[in-house]
């Protein structure tokens, strides 16, 4: 593995990709004749928020898998690039959280106790005791927008200092709520009823100017107001307006629109404190943030666990665990299935039965297309939903509690052309081996491992000694050999069976012939070679 580290990080960031045998640790200072050029042959890029990973930039990354983001923002990064190469994009939220909710806590204190003013009255000479007369924050009604990690860490202290708290946050369960002391109320009333309004969400076209004219309006007269999450959650014109009113008592702000901040309508104003986006600088923080990312990108390439994506569901290390066979298995099946399907595809449809309808799905999903699309250039687990929708290929997907057939969890892919479907079913047995349960309405149990020969054939009498008797003939040995077959219909009179044999091939010449003989055989409707490889 080739890491490239773009952007400077803590020792104790790069100790982690330093233990690991034979990766190649490339650091800013060895960067020599330019990222692009660096890039070529890297796995993974490591970046802040100066490097600027765009489209054009990517073009020069053929074998880029990851890119990290030391924080939490990524609009330095094109996402949407990424996901169109497969690469996966991730951040570090919340390691920063604790940093974040002091910096938040601190700046309540110092609007309630005026300490600027005090500081630099002092600086001057005065002695200005009877004008920095203050409140405290016991008593007052704290608002949260955003219970994630940072709104949490907010709550729990601002609890200690004696404060009501109400939030806001459609996307918490209210058990989180309540273990952190909030209650829980529509966004209009948390603006009613704040003394103090704390933001803690995530730039959004929902939450883009959320602070504006109309909220203000709503607002308590003298509410102070902290922004420590992004600067568009704020409306700057209508703030400074409302301060200077004497609606707004006062902010604390970190975050901008535009940074760094040059012109600004806060400038002059006594009542607002301004930060140069510091709520993650301290160096505990940017220590746990480089640590976390360093140990998010080995897992992903060391073990395919996607923790933290922006661009991919994420994963915990245990639920990937309880996944990954079901992913090998879903990708196997799709490449079985690739090239059984008349006709472009126009439609695939997965079915999730079982333990594995319960838990997350997205990954078993995108490895099934990348299967179904092997032969396509540059389709992977990551970009694989993206690709199949820029082909106008439509995904439906269904969950169903319960498997039938004894197994404890089932995929069925079954995929859709102007010509024809073809579908196919299978599981996980043994803990991680993938297992074929049934190809286009036949009942069948084969492995989904090596090289197969996958045959349609007249049910009739003595097709399983030829196929046998012509595998010989061509010194090639039998590993597994499955057999299944549908039900006699006046249709079909004389059935239709299908074989499917997992041989080792001596080399690709002898199983070319044995395939050409297969295909003599009267009764034999149609042979395919399945290669898929060991487990």
């Amino acid at each position: 593995m080739k890491i490239v580290l773009a952007e400077k990080v803590s020792p104790a960031t790069l100790a982690v990709f330093q233990e690991e045998p034979n990766w190649q640790i490339v650091t800013p200072d060895q960067i020599k004749n330019g990222l692009a050029a660096e890039l070529a042959d890297a796995d993974a890029l490591i970046v802040r928020s100066a490097v600027q990973a765009d489209a054009k930039l990517l073009e020069s990354a053929p074998k880029l898998r990851i890119i990290g983001r030391a924080g939490v923002g990524v609009d330095n990064i094109d996402a949407d690039a990424a996901t169109h190469r497969g690469i996966v994009v991730m951040n570090t939220p919340g390691a920063n959280a604790i940093a974040v909710a002091e910096l938040t806590i601190g700046l309540m204190i110092t609007m309630a106790r005026f300490i600027p003013r005090a500081n630099a009255t002092m600086h001057a000479g005065k002695w200005d005791k009877k004008t920095l007369q203050g409140q405290e924050l016991r008593g007052k009604t704290l608002g949260i927008i955003g219970l994630g990690r940072i709104g949490q860490e907010v709550a729990r202290r601002a609890r200690s200092f004696g404060m009501e708290l109400i939030g806001y946050d459609p996307f918490v369960a209210p058990v989180i709520a309540r273990e952190n002391g909030v209650g829980l109320a529509p966004l209009d009333e948390v603006f009613r009823k704040a003394d103090y309004l704390t933001l803690h969400v995530g730039l959004t076209p929902q939450t883009e100017g959320l602070i504006n004219a109309t909220s203000l309006a709503t607002m308590k007269k003298g509410v102070r107001i902290v922004n420590c999450a992004r600067g568009e959650l704020i409306n700057d014109a209508a703030l400074a307006e409302a301060i200077q009113a004497g609606k707004i008592g006062g902010a604390a702000l970190d975050v901008f629109s535009q940074e760094p901040l040059k012109e600004s309508p806060y400038h002059g104003l006594e009542n607002v404190i301004l930060s140069p986006h510091i709520g993650g600088s301290t160096d505990e923080a940017q220590e746990a943030i480089g640590i976390q990312l360093a140990q998010q990108v080995r897992d992903y390439l060391k073990l395919g666990v996607v923790q933290n994506a922006v661009n991919f569901p994420s994963l915990t290390h245990e639920e990937y665990q309880q996944v990954a066979p079901y992913v090998e298995m879903a990708e196997r099946l799709g490449a079985f299935l690739s090239h059984a399907t008349p006709g472009n595809l126009e439609n695939i449809q997965i079915n999730y039965a079982g333990r594995l309808a319960q838990g997350k799905t997205e990954l078993v999903r995108n490895a099934s297309i990348s299967g179904i699309l092997a032969d396509s250039d540059n389709v992977n687990r990551i970009n694989a939903a993206a690709v199949a929708q820029e082909r106008g290929i439509r995904l439906q997907e269904e969950k169903k509690e319960f498997a039938s057939g004894g197994a404890g969890s089932v995929l069925k892919l079954t995929l859709h052309s102007a010509s024809g479907v073809s579908s196919g079913s299978a599981t996980v047995l043994h803990g991680s081996s993938p297992r074929l349960l049934s190809f286009d309405g036949i009942d069948i149990e084969a492995p989904l491992t090596g090289t197969l020969v996958v045959i349609r054939n007249h049910d009739v009498p003595g097709v399983i000694g030829r196929i046998g008797t012509i595998l010989g003939e061509h010194r090639i040995n039998i590993a597994n050999f499955a057999l299944g077959r549908n039900v006699r219909s006046q249709s079909v009179p004389q059935g239709q069976a299908l074989a499917v044999v997992q041989i080792d091939v001596p080399s690709a010449a002898a199983a070319n012939d044995a395939l050409a003989a297969l295909r003599k055989v009267e009764a034999i409707v149609s042979v395919r070679l399945v290669e898929l490889g060991k487990i």
